[in-house]
């Protein structure tokens, strides 16, 4: 018998076993990939989002629909079909409008070599005539491959870019023969291979896994001639220069048309900047750094 003054324990316990806990999990893992792939699809013209990135923007919009139900209506049930539709539409825009800031930063990435040599130079694309020879002496010149990592780990500084290898700077392609000639075995398998020691060598194994290498077939007037397409995205940390074994670090950056060196405190004050200590921004500088590279590799 409960006294006159006692208080009554009005709170309501539900118990929810382990197993449906689990099974809701799933459902709401298969929802968020349905939801994703059908905002994908409608945004695959505009940018590239690779399924996780998707698959975790699906569930955050579909969090925010289903807030945006219970404000409309606290009575709606999670399976009415108000919910549902709120869910599924907040869930797509929230992958579209991260599309439409990731297709700005993958713009130079979807060009195609040809739109690219159209363009021109720009702060996020370089030509380069030959990653190797000095077309003026004919001769292999070490001062060609320095310029090439040079281009490279700008780009990986700065906000990315594209580097063309066998084109000249009116964006006329000469192609690889020249840097072939130099190879015990000149073809274009060696030569990205070459390519891939040389920015593993002066840039480190970790950044030079990210960049992204490709020989093309360009068509021109006295036949197809081939070029290298190196995609540089923005790097979540510094990338240091090493141009020999036992040389001094340096800190290039894109800026403008053109790359340079910083020096020692322009590079500190930069990095600082760019890559904040501190773990929010921290944070913030590497979801930065995804944003601009977020597609499918």
């Amino acid at each position: 018998m409960l006294k006159d003054n006692a208080p009554i324990d009005t709170t309501l316990h539900i118990a929810v076993p382990v197993w449906a806990t689990a099974v809701a999990l799933v459902i709401v893992l298969i929802l968020a990939w349905g939801f994703s792939s059908v905002a994908r699809w409608l945004v695959r013209r505009r940018a590239r989002l690779n399924a996780t990135t998707g698959m975790f923007l699906s569930i955050l919009g579909s969090a925010l629909g289903l807030f945006i139900a219970g404000a409309l209506d606290p009575d709606l049930k999670v399976w009415s079909a108000t919910t549902v539709v709120l869910g599924l539409v907040s869930s797509i825009v929230c992958v579209v409008a991260y599309a439409a800031v990731a297709a700005h930063f993958q713009k130079t990435e979807h060009a195609s070599v040809a739109a690219l040599m159209a363009a021109g130079e720009s702060a996020r694309v370089e030509f380069k005539s030959t990653a190797r020879v000095n077309l003026r002496s004919g001769e292999k010149d070490a001062k060609m491959e320095q310029v090439i990592v040079k281009t490279v780990s700008a780009f990986l500084n700065g906000d990315g870019g594209t580097l063309l290898i066998g084109v000249d700077d009116e964006g006329t392609p000469l192609g690889l023969d020249p840097d072939f000639a130099t190879l015990k075995h000149p073809d274009a398998d060696r030569f990205e291979l070459w390519l891939r020691d040389l920015l593993t060598t002066t840039l480190g194994q970790s950044t030079a896994a990210v960049v992204a290498v490709a020989i093309k077939s360009v068509p021109t007037e006295h036949g197809d001639r081939q070029v290298c397409r190196v995609t540089c995205p923005p790097s979540p940390r510094p990338v240091y220069l090493r141009p020999a074994k036992n040389a001094p670090t340096e800190f290039w950056l894109r800026t403008g048309n053109s790359s340079r060196q910083l020096g020692v405190d322009q590079a500190a004050e930069y990095v600082m900047h760019r890559w904040p200590i501190g773990a929010g921004r921290s944070i913030a500088a590497q979801i930065r750094a995804a944003v601009r590279f977020s597609a499918d590799r």
